[in-house]
């Protein structure tokens, strides 16, 4: 880019499938707006996340290094993101920007399993550590369990409108599996009180004030509420049949044999709602309800999108670079299954991304290259000015990836078009688990082909990569 642009805008939703909007194809709902920043710039049709975790993936972004390297690999017991390491606000404050950051950020373990479901907790040492990153201006709503478990901006402005009792009653009422209406009005819902933040605070600048704005929604990640006048948006009978085979999880070996078919130690996401812990429990009628639920919590997302979009506009008129993207998706039903731990599937890694130059330079163009969600924080660090920097992820404009990692915390996926090998710590297996799959056979990913001697040398040469390649020697 010849000149820094006045406004840098990452957008970024929390455990979105790519199949959700109009611009991937999505039938159910329209998604005008985030559409529109694709068809007004790139469409990036093979982005992948580098975890199918919240924490690890959200730093990833904000530093431009794998887990293993900014030492954020798990959701769970991992020691808060480094402030010393560059990252996008830092780099911004900079180059001259504000840096300003609106909803969910995550960089810090959550201490799950602490909380109670009669009250909500104060923990004021997590806004000071996302403060002390860098950031000039926050608007804290950090994920829509966790504000109900402790008190960030949010809550506490639900709680004085007289919302946060009900809301948190519903979020912790295991019964309803996840998926309910907001109980409350639509426009104190976290992804739209995200939505007005950022709308209210980019139209209150000076279009002479550079800005980088990371806007944050936590939707449509669960609980899947979306206010009940949304799911008049979803036309259910366009939505594609969910993949399935009959008796997938029969094989113990695979990674979600105790997923599906329930177990004490902890499965995927899904499976704390369902009895038994065993998402075989969940009947067709609740994952119609879930995809229905989703996609509409997608389309209020793209509501404020919208509003953010035109306060961007009216604010610094076409001199923005906007980016949309998700920190990782969802099985959402696929294989019998909904959550993302230990996910090694594209409904979880390949995520949607759609970037926006400034003046619409880049309108219509499609990127199929194979990327990965590190690019986000070199791409963007350039585009403020700054020099470049030592870490693992490529200038959009650069060549892509041969192959790409995604990791947390015992677990690794390694792949490209061919082949993927994923590696998974499962609780209560004494050894690590493997899968591999030929996708050019088998691109849904049904046929487990790690002991097949045919695949023995790709074997080999992938568990190689991740072993001997420096860039890629997980935490495991």
């Amino acid at each position: 880019m010849s000149s820094r642009p006045r406004a840098v805008i990452l957008i970024t939703t929390d455990e979105q499938r790519i199949d959700t909007l109009g611009a991937y194809g999505c039938k159910g709902i329209q998604t005008p707006h985030i559409d529109s920043i694709g068809q007004r710039g790139t469409r990036f049709d093979n982005m992948f996340t580098v975890s199918p975790w919240c924490m690890p993936s959200r730093c990833a972004m904000l530093t431009g290094c794998y887990p293993h390297r900014n030492g954020a690999y798990s959701n769970f017991k991992c020691p808060p993101l480094n402030p010393d390491l560059p990252n996008l606000y830092s780099v911004a404050r900079s180059q001259g920007y504000t840096s300003a950051h609106f909803g969910k950020c995550h960089y810090s373990s959550v201490e799950y399993g602490s909380f109670a479901p009669d009250a909500t907790t104060s923990v004021p040492s997590v806004r000071e550590h996302y403060l002390s990153l860098g950031l000039d201006h926050l608007a804290l709503q950090d994920d829509k369990n966790v504000s109900v478990w402790q008190y960030d901006d949010y809550s506490r402005e639900l709680e004085a409108a007289g919302h946060l009792k009900d809301y948190r009653e519903a979020a912790w009422h295991r019964s309803n599996g996840g998926v309910f209406s907001f109980p409350g009005p639509k426009e104190w819902h976290p992804d739209a009180w995200v939505g007005r933040k950022a709308a209210e605070y980019i139209e209150s600048r000076s279009s002479a004030q550079p800005l980088f704005a990371w806007v944050s929604f936590s939707g449509p990640h669960y609980p899947i509420d979306p206010p009940e006048e949304y799911l008049e948006r979803v036309d259910a009978s366009k939505l594609p049949p969910m993949p399935r085979r009959e008796g997938l999880w029969q094989d113990a070996s695979r990674i979600h044999h105790e997923s599906y078919h329930g177990s004490d130690g902890n499965g995927i996401d899904g499976c704390g709602y369902a009895r038994n812990r065993a998402c075989a429990n969940f009947n067709a009628a609740y994952w119609e309800r879930m995809r229905h639920h989703y996609l509409a919590n997608m389309a209020l997302i793209d509501d404020q999108v919208g509003e953010v979009l035109a306060a961007v506009r009216r604010t610094y008129g076409g001199d923005a670079l906007i980016v949309f993207t998700s920190d990782h998706g969802d099985m959402l039903g696929t294989h019998g299954l909904w959550g993302k731990h230990n996910c090694g599937y594209d409904d979880v890694l390949r995520v949607p991304f759609l970037m926006q130059a400034p003046r619409g330079t880049d309108a219509g163009q499609i990127n199929d290259t194979r990327r990965q969600t590190i690019d986000i924080f070199p791409t963007l660090a350039a585009a403020m000015g700054a020099e470049p920097m030592p870490v693992d992820g490529r200038l959009l404009s650069d060549e892509g990836y041969e192959f790409t990692l995604a990791e947390g915390g015992g677990f690794y996926c390694i792949g490209n078009e061919q082949h993927r090998l994923i590696r998974a710590a499962v609780p209560g297996r004494t050894e690590p688990s493997f899968e591999f799959f030929d996708l050019t056979r088998d691109p849904v990913c049904f046929e487990n082909r790690y002991t097949d001697p045919d695949y023995a040398d790709v074997v080999r040469e992938l568990k190689g990569r991740v072993e001997n390649d420096p860039a890629m020697r997980v935490i495991l």
